[in-house]
């Protein structure tokens, strides 16, 4: 079978969930191609010659970038079978199906794709253990197409791969509890090494493990970074590690710095308590302030991610924010898309068990639920935050205008005790 494979938005790295799909439909004798049209010329034409169609949505952005793709894929070749996979997939079964999407595959769906392209039924959703093996990557653009590390006033090509998936967490705002529902499935991690040593060898010098929680399994993950720095002495990596995992397994930072981590993003997501508290993440504004201060001992760089607007988010808890990144000297650790980002309530959220969320209308196109402060004037500061957010400065010279928005006032810069040289980041300017 002729099976064409679209990746349209992953952060900025080459697709892993893609080129996996790739590898095990191309094992099992299909003709197979892929095509990430975030960084590479896509037309309608390559739609015509395939029977099966099938689109990851491993994200929100993704998803709705995929919708407008859909359409052509219908209308340019009627015979094809459409197909979904990836979290987002069956979260938003309603949507697509009426988009002419005919399969939904969701949870660990590469064994599921190939009884789908052999005819045979497939389950929407299947959480079931796989034997990976190593993902076929040999149709997308060089690694100096993606997203790039950024560190020491140099860039590097950064690859991507993933060593688990789902998470035994339960966060109430999180996507991937409606499918996985506290559980997680491991890549086995030679696996993953060879999907290092392949990208090593096209150029990578820094990985990123893009796994929902590294420290889900601490043990196989920090397994998997000694291989990586014993093979690959020289390649630097950065992971996703929650801030209660930071705090509990505190006595595998100083193997994360030795390893070559450069930085961790942690889904701090506020730092009020309450806020916290309902979006059940299992720690405390103290937690993130010890985490600070331990990188800072372990000269660990992290970048903490926040949902700058929730119903329960206050004008003066904004501003609480920015004076918190701005007293703790993490400005040049957020980036700015950070500060701006309004809570997003998905279709079978958590969320949704929760009576104090003023919500307005559940709207299909944009996939989430609507709401409304209660305060205007959040909604307001809100909007205009993201505009900010958007806009061309360095991170310092956007926090000043996040700042003058919040306060009205400006805001007094104080000396740049930190280089932004010496913070690494991946240059890519989004985030979901």
């Amino acid at each position: 079978m002729k099976i064409l494979l679209v990746s349209t938005y992953e952060l900025g790295r080459q697709p892993f969930g893609v080129a996996s799909a790739a590898a095990w439909l191309v094992r099992a004798g299909h003709e197979v191609r892929s095509i990430d049209t975030s960084r590479e010329a896509f037309s309608p034409e390559l739609f015509r010659d395939a029977e099966m169609i099938a689109f990851h949505l491993p994200m929100h952005t993704a998803t709705r970038l995929a919708a407008p793709l859909i359409a052509q894929a219908r209308q340019a070749n009627h015979d094809a079978h459409i197909c979904c996979f990836g979290l987002y997939a069956p979260l938003n079964e309603s949507y697509l199906r009426q988009l002419g999407v005919h399969s939904l595959l969701g949870g660990e769906f590469e064994a599921q794709l190939v009884h789908l392209a052999a005819g045979n039924s497939a389950k929407p959703v299947s959480l079931e253990r796989l034997n990976f093996i190593t993902p076929d990557r040999t149709s997308f653009p060089g690694l100096d197409r993606y997203a790039k590390l950024r560190i020491g006033g140099e860039q590097k090509l950064a690859g991507y791969t993933e060593a688990s998936r789902g998470c035994k967490h339960r966060c109430r705002h999180c996507p991937i509890v409606n499918v996985y529902d506290g559980r997680f499935r491991v890549v086995q991690a030679d696996v993953v090494l060879a999907d290092i040593r392949q990208q090593v060898e096209a150029g990578a010098a820094h990985i990123t493990f893009g796994d929902p929680d590294f420290w889900n399994g601490p043990a196989h993950a920090m397994r998997i970074v000694e291989a990586l720095h014993e093979n690959f002495p020289r390649v630097t990596y950065d992971a996703t590690i929650k801030v209660e995992h930071l705090r509990k397994h505190a006595g595998l930072l100083p193997a994360l710095k030795r390893t070559g981590c450069v930085f961790v993003t942690s889904a701090v997501e506020s730092i009020d308590d309450a806020v916290l508290a309902r979006l059940e993440k299992g720690h405390t504004r103290e937690d993130f302030l010890w985490v600070v201060r331990e990188f800072r001992s372990q000269c660990l760089a992290l970048s903490p991610t926040f949902i700058a607007f929730t119903p329960w988010t206050e004008l003066e808890d904004y501003r609480q924010l920015l004076a918190a990144i701005d007293e703790l000297d993490l400005i040049e650790n957020v980036s700015p898309v950070q500060l701006a980002l309004r809570l997003l309530i998905p279709s079978g959220s958590r969320l949704l068990e929760l009576k104090d969320i003023p919500l307005t209308d559940f709207d299909e196109c944009a996939l989430l639920w609507r709401w409304r402060h209660s305060d205007p004037q959040v909604d307001r500061v809100a909007e205009r935050a993201l505009k900010i957010a958007a806009m061309p400065g360095s991170r310092r010279e956007l926090f000043g205008r996040f700042w003058q928005l919040a306060e009205g006032r400006p805001w007094q810069s104080p000396p740049d005790l930190v280089a932004r040289a010496t913070i690494p980041f991946l240059d890519e300017p989004w985030y979901c």
